[in-house]
């Protein structure tokens, strides 16, 4: 079963590149010039925070997500932050051409604007990689900031503030702070 995700993801990353326009890069979080246009997005619910220098800031937004309007968690650029379901609290198991199309998010001292869950980073084979509630957090190559285009491919899923915490994490015994809402049970955003 290893060999479809790996062609899938292969195909992903060509289809991508034939595109033009969209790099890792700005998946990652950088914004250069040739970024990709912005669509129109309502505007977030916190603005960002003036965070130290290698901090990444992660924030909610109102996105498109298969057709119906959620509040996600999104990067300082807006960009939608996926978690991938066969991680681990500790341990990312996205790896080669998976993480050219799906860059972590990484930072040694992530800021958190208006989220009521718990925001850490974990260090793996990535660094520091920024984790909510325990889910590792990943950006898409093809997002643009309001744009959800990742829902369900390859086994990631749009992060919601109201994410369950995951098993095994200090986010895990806790429960969220009551202005989260409950993760849907159908299977969707949150397990």
């Amino acid at each position: 079963m290893q060999r479809p995700k790996i062609i899938i993801a292969s195909v992903a990353v060509a289809a991508i590149a034939a595109v033009g326009g969209t790099t890792a890069a700005l998946a990652s979080g950088s914004s250069p010039s040739s970024a990709a246009p912005t669509s129109s997005a309502p505007a977030s619910s916190a603005p960002a925070t003036n965070a130290p220098a290698g901090s990444a800031v992660v924030r909610t937004a109102q996105a498109t997500v298969n057709g119906k309007t959620e509040t996600i968690l999104v990067n300082a650029q807006g960009l939608p932050l996926y978690y991938y379901r066969p991680d681990t609290a500790t341990q990312s198991s996205v790896t080669g051409q998976l993480a050219v199309a799906w860059p972590p998010l990484t930072s040694s001292a992530p800021t958190a604007a208006g989220l009521s869950g718990k925001l850490t980073a974990v260090t793996d084979a990535h660094g520091s990689q920024v984790a909510y509630n325990g889910h590792l957090l990943y950006t898409f190559v093809s997002d643009s900031p309001g744009n959800v285009t990742g829902q369900g491919v390859q086994n990631f899923f749009v992060v919601t503030p109201g994410i369950a915490p995951l098993a095994g994490t200090s986010a895990g015994t806790s429960a969220p702070a009551a202005s989260a809402p409950a993760a849907p049970a159908n299977g969707g955003y949150g397990y």
